[in-house]
């Protein structure tokens, strides 16, 4: 199983939840968060308005899936998350030792 963090912009989280609902993620958190990377201190519009500030909102996603789906995960969030401008993100996959679910006590693949 893998873990998956995608960290992407506000406003193209409707369309990267409809795009992993159509390859069949089941589920996900998301987690309004706010940061930095190479972008730091420069300007960006955001909502329509033009912006400087050194912690930009983001939008934090965390998908459990399988090892099978990761990989197409990881590249419909890209294709879908990205504006191909800076601060489009970024995307980290580890490795989930276990899962399990707290209602049946499924444990592994079942409980994702």
């Amino acid at each position: 199983m893998k873990f998956i963090i995608a960290i992407i912009k506000p406003f193209k989280l409707d369309e990267v939840r409809e795009a992993l609902s159509a390859v069949g993620v089941a589920g996900m958190t998301v987690s309004e968060v706010k940061g930095f990377g190479r972008q730091k201190g420069q300007t960006e519009i955001y909502r329509g308005a033009e912006y400087s500030t050194n912690m930009l909102p983001k939008v934090k996603l965390e998908i459990a899936t399988s090892d099978d789906m990761a990989a197409q995960v990881v590249e419909t969030i890209q294709q879908t998350g990205g504006t191909d401008s800076i601060g489009d993100g970024k995307i980290f996959v580890l490795d989930l030792a276990s899962a399990t679910r707290i209602r049946t006590g499924e444990t592994g693949d079942t409980a994702l």
